[in-house]
């Protein structure tokens, strides 16, 4: 069964938010990172932002887009309440994501 994330990523800082969709997470992760070390005019390239703060699992590929538009028309005060309640210290979870692949 192919599932579906909706995800925020921030920068090192955390001053900068991305929220996007995909459906392998690992991949996405290492596409923002690399678009940051090649200077890429994306949004997420440009602010450096490859560490995942937060994310949400979906079965339904329009559940997921219908979530991911909900989630970038909010003001990052909103943002941040998800973001802490899924995941109170902001710590990057990229580790997590990279081992659950393996």
């Amino acid at each position: 069964m192919k599932s579906y994330i909706v995800y925020i990523v921030s920068n090192q800082y955390r001053t900068a938010l991305y929220t996007g969709i995909t459906n392998i997470m690992q991949r996405r992760i290492a596409q923002h990172y690399f678009d940051s070390m090649n200077a890429r005019k994306s949004f997420a390239g440009k602010y450096n932002c490859y560490y995942l703060v937060y994310y949400e699992q979906f079965t339904e590929p329009l559940a997921a887009l219908k979530r991911e538009k909900e989630i970038k028309k909010w003001k990052r005060s909103k943002k941040h309440e998800l973001i802490i309640a899924f995941n109170p210290k902001w710590e990057s979870l990229n580790q997590q994501i990279f081992r659950i692949a393996t």
